[in-house]
């Protein structure tokens, strides 16, 4: 005991360690889940990459936490070992600090949305490398100042300082969710957000009584195995209590992490209970369409928007039918729910609107900054100006006027099946109908 004590290798350290890795391959398999198993689209942004550094993060707290505490027995000591590669930078700045930064990060984008109804005014991708300077700063004075022992442990008028500076970013999180707890959030974030600060909590109160315990009784070799198995194991909890996608994703965080919800959610829409949202069902009734009425009042008709959808999809673009069918459903929820809207709205922004999105839609700079520098995403104009370019683009043709006629054979019940016949015509002429044709659309 007392020789494994100093050295590494006891069997409580190789449980831990299997713990540990348990713990990284459930989170792995966590974030993944939904693109391997729903096939999800990656998103572009913030809301993929801040889990993913989550991911990163975990494993490099992990990692240095086995490395700078002696669970394993090496024969030669060499510079991988080293306690301030490992314990200052790895648990530090590219571990504990990035997880605490990147979680700061999610809760002031959520800040800005749902209180202030506006996008963030700085980027994630500059505002994290901001928060997460000081965790730099002090890991560099550190490691000029050299103030670690040959087991990794700091003297008390080191200690101290570095845990105010922790217990200072979780308090900095409090604040953050204490100042959205009113908003009635749909997907968890508020509760993700305080399990996020209690796990954080718990594990500096882990460290700082493995550390005293390890300094006061250095001599006891089975208080030393003992905590430092505590503390891997508290560690690997929090990897995996930490992680949420709640916060930049909702809807992916539905699909992949359904717990109560039986129903599957496909989109937004149908997540945030919008009424008559989702795909045609049979017993909806079939409603006839004229096919003389403009455009954007046809595509009002629920029937006659998803089969001029999939029609888009297969032969055009059709991010301009789907833009169209989002701003609807939002069109849908009332004014006083602001939340709601909000979150369609955010939504609707990074699938659409942002650039290099998914779906990005073809809209002039002048709409598209309108929306992205809006004081209010709740407002219920806040997309009229690009889906009135969109419409006009759906209505003109670059060379000269196409008429698709849909047939539409109802062989299939809850199906649209259409075929298309392309008839060159003028801009204002008649549509010659024939005897099953149910719907008309004009697209370029």
């Amino acid at each position: 005991m007392v020789r494994c004590a100093v050295e590494g290798g006891c069997p409580s350290d190789y449980v831990a360690i299997a713990l540990s890795i348990f713990s990284f391959i459930v989170l792995l398999l966590w974030s993944i889940f939904p693109f391997l198993v729903h096939k999800v689209p990656r998103t572009k942004g913030s809301g993929f990459w801040i889990p993913v550094i989550q991911v990163v993060a975990s494993f490099n707290l992990l990692l240095s936490i086995v490395m700078s505490n002696n669970y394993l027995k090496f024969g030669k000591r060499n510079w991988l070992q080293s306690c301030y590669l490992w314990g200052v930078w790895g648990e530090a700045p590219l571990g504990f600090g990035l997880l605490l930064s990147c979680r700061i990060t999610q809760a002031s984008q959520l800040y800005f949305i749902f209180v202030k109804r506006r996008l963030p005014l700085i980027k994630s991708y500059i505002f994290l490398p901001l928060i997460l300077l000081p965790w730099t700063a002090i890991a560099a004075v550190i490691h000029l100042m050299r103030p670690l022992s040959s087991r990794c442990h700091m003297r008390a008028q080191w200690t101290i300082p570095v845990v105010c500076f922790h217990s200072l970013y979780v308090a900095i999180l409090v604040v953050v969710t204490a100042a959205v707890h009113h908003i009635e959030f749909r997907f968890d974030e508020l509760k993700d957000l305080w399990r996020g600060i209690l796990v954080s909590a718990v594990s500096i109160a882990v460290w700082v009584t493995a550390y005293i315990l390890n300094e006061i009784y250095d001599n006891i070799s089975w208080l030393e195995v003992a905590s430092r198995f505590l503390l891997l194991v508290v560690a690997s909890i929090l990897v995996v209590a930490f992680f949420s996608i709640s916060s930049s994703q909702p809807l992916l965080s539905q699909i992949s992490l359904r717990r109560r919800e039986s129903r599957e959610f496909r989109t937004m829409s149908q997540a945030l209970g919008i009424p008559d949202s989702g795909v045609l069902t049979q017993s909806e009734p079939i409603s006839r369409v004229d096919p003389n009425e403009p455009l954007d009042k046809l595509l009002l008709n629920k029937r006659f928007r998803q089969s001029f959808m999939a029609f888009a999809d297969s032969c055009l673009a059709g991010e301009s039918v789907h833009f169209f069918d989002e701003v609807y459903e939002l069109s849908k929820i009332p004014e006083d729910d602001c939340v709601r809207r909000i979150y369609m709205a955010r939504h609707i922004i990074e699938k659409y609107i942002v650039a290099g999105a998914a779906m990005e839609v073809n809209i002039s700079h002048r709409s598209r900054q309108e929306i992205l520098l809006t004081s209010n995403l709740a407002r219920p104009d806040l997309f009229h100006s690009a889906l009135n370019e969109i419409i006009q683009l759906m209505r003109t043709a670059k060379s000269g006027a196409r008429l698709l006629v849909f047939n539409v054979l109802p062989e299939v019940p809850g199906r649209i099946q259409c075929k298309i016949k392309w008839v060159r015509a003028g801009a204002n002429d008649r549509v010659e109908l024939f005897s099953k044709v149910e719907f008309c659309a004009w697209y370029r």
